[in-house]
């Protein structure tokens, strides 16, 4: 469908007035006393390092971006001017405070407020609130809407997510968004230094700035939307420890457990922010959640489950416990999504080729659409592929525990509507009250499962381009290969990402031989693996061994880091292969690294 041409309001045309070029006065770019570092999109909105994430530089993007959103029609996520739009943040403290005295950085929410209303829309604030509240809020009013966060990544760092009217912004949109930054970019530079609203260091001029008032609305929304769809009942009867940390759904979660029937004991608040990220979870964090599943049962008796999410509250954590032990079980966010899926009756579900392979081997296995690419615009992309065909329960998750739903779900005579971004409350609820429904603990509802374990670690401070150099030597160079077979020592057979056979000359089998054999080298019998017997290329590098293990590599989309995926038949297993990957100063992914570097 044909966009609209972008709008030519009053507020426009004031707007395009205040940056015109003035020859009587040198521009905002000459009195830049930083080299501007452009923001990326990552895996899921934009990220950087907060020295780089002036407000200049966050107002140069999400101008562009709304620019963007007015030039689509309403049914394809547009937006129109005049109209409102809605922003939050998490608790990270450069949401919303200035947090870096020399040089000023922070006030993200801020920088953002002021993109809005020079776009001629109406900022709507909704406060401290979770991603997906904010995003459920705003589609529900065919509005679009940005939340201010970095959610798990590095306190050093932060970002923002933009909505669409119809939900998040996807692949396809990235490449035109990016022109057009660059012509706001032009334009806001070529104003003339003394009439911007911004000083040489990037920041406003007439800062630290203050927030609009609250709209609580899009919080109350949220909790309406779970407590209307699993009633009062749901949780009667469980105890549950809610893990506060600094998420930013922190008091929300203990609330709605409660309306649910939950007996609930909030726990390990922190007023420093924490970054935690579900897919990473060590083992000290989770000795900290056993000390505080441990205090909790000392004073008010055995609890069923931890509950919890990482910073901007889009991705759950869920602890069971082992009623016999007291001891707590980690629950990864992919067989998460499986409980959830089948609590639901989903008749379609999309996951990420990161994901545990336990879904291809149990009673989901014939409802599994085309594994994705890792993120949530390409697992967004699958699930609206899937209900264009006519399926009627449609959701998704992600390795990280965030679970989608594209289409309406119905249960009990009540209806979910649709979300189609990662949530974390939604899992977490579902599979407590499957756990209630059962009439037993969320350990023994875990163990119907497949008997495949996961575990996700990661090397930080690894540099990106490292990461892709290291990559591209274990990649072929034919581009049409997606996987890699060895039936047998010499024998290699290639196929795309639609499971269509690619042909290969001898010269290409040579060099996937040549890889296999240095993987070998790394992934080693010494250490566990078997012989490899498939390579995966659809995201990252995903090798498949003979006697079950799985490992995963991939960067981060995020943040200088990377990670590793591992899945086996065993907990402990896959807790070894993620733990030989990230080991220091000499683990696999270093290793890897420094043969890719010629060391």
């Amino acid at each position: 469908m044909a966009g609209r041409n972008p709008p030519t309001t009053a507020a426009h045309q004031c707007h395009a007035m205040t940056i015109k070029t003035d020859s009587s006065s040198s521009s905002l770019r000459t009195h830049l006393d930083h080299q501007p570092r452009p923001l990326q999109f990552g895996t899921s909105g934009r990220r950087g390092l907060l020295l780089d994430l002036t407000q200049l530089e966050i107002y140069i993007n999400v101008v562009a971006e709304l620019e963007y959103l007015q030039s689509l029609p309403v049914d394809a996520g547009g937006i129109t001017p005049g109209d409102d739009f809605y922003f939050g943040a998490d608790l990270r403290p450069s949401s919303t405070t200035i947090t870096m005295p020399n040089p000023s950085r922070g006030e993200l929410a801020q920088a953002i407020e002021a993109a809005i209303r020079a776009v001629d829309m109406r900022p709507v604030y909704c406060g401290a609130l979770p991603t997906p509240a904010l995003t459920a809020y705003a589609l529900a009013r065919g509005k679009g809407s940005i939340m201010v966060t970095g959610s798990h990544i590095p306190f050093d760092r932060n970002g923002y997510k933009t909505n669409t009217s119809a939900g998040e912004l996807l692949k396809c949109h990235e490449q035109p968004i990016n022109a057009r930054v660059l012509a706001v970019r032009e334009r806001v530079y070529a104003q003339p230094a003394d009439t911007s609203p911004f000083a040489a260091n990037g920041q406003f001029k007439d800062g630290p700035r203050e927030l609009p008032e609250v709209d609580p609305a899009a919080t109350e929304a949220y909790m309406s939307r779970y407590l209307d769809f699993f009633g009062p009942e749901a949780l009667s009867g469980l105890k549950v420890v809610a893990y506060q940390h600094s998420a930013v759904g922190r008091d929300l979660l203990p609330r709605i457990l409660r309306r649910l029937g939950a007996k609930v004991f909030p726990a390990g608040r922190s007023e420093v922010f924490v970054p935690i990220d579900t897919e990473n979870i060590d083992a000290s964090q989770l000795e900290v959640m056993q000390d505080l599943i441990g205090e909790v049962a000392a004073r008010h008796g055995p609890v069923d489950a931890l509950v919890s999410t990482d910073g901007d509250s889009d991705r759950p954590l869920v602890l069971g416990v082992d009623p016999a032990t007291g001891r707590a079980r980690f629950f990864g966010g992919d067989l998460l999504g499986m409980v959830t899926a089948e609590y639901l009756n989903a008749d379609a579900v999309v996951v990420p080729i990161s994901c545990n392979d336990a879904i291809d081997r149990g009673t989901q296995r014939h409802i599994v659409e085309p594994k994705t690419r890792i993120g949530s615009p390409f697992v967004i992309a699958g699930m609206q592929a899937a209900a264009a065909r006519g399926r009627q329960a449609v959701c998704g998750w992600e390795a990280n525990g965030g679970f989608l739903t594209a289409t309406p779900i119905t249960r009990n005579g009540c209806t979910l509507p649709p979300l189609p971004t990662r949530d974390a409350l939604l899992p977490i609820i579902a599979v407590l009250a499957a756990a209630r429904a059962s009439q037993q603990p969320l350990v023994k509802l875990f163990e119907r499962l497949p008997r495949r374990f996961s575990r996700a670690a990661l090397l930080k401070d690894f540099p990106r381009a490292q990461s892709l150099a290291l990559l591209c030597q274990l990649t072929p160079g034919n581009p049409e290969v997606c996987e890699v077979g060895f039936a047998e020592l010499n024998h290699v057979a290639c196929c795309n990402a639609a499971q269509e056979s690619v042909p290969v000359t001898t010269a290409e089998t040579e060099i996937l031989s040549s890889i296999r054999d240095r993987l070998r080298g790394h992934f080693s019998r010494n250490a566990g693996f078997g012989e490899i017997t498939r390579l995966n290329y659809l995201d990252g590098l995903r090798i498949h061994f003979d006697n079950g293990d799985v490992a995963h590599i991939r960067p981060s989309g995020n943040a200088d880091e990377l990670r590793i995926y591992a899945v086996a038949d065993t907990q402990e297993r896959a807790d070894a292969i993620a733990a030989l990957g990230v080991a220091e100063p000499g683990g696999i992914l270093r290793s890897l690294a420094l043969g890719a570097s010629g060391h």
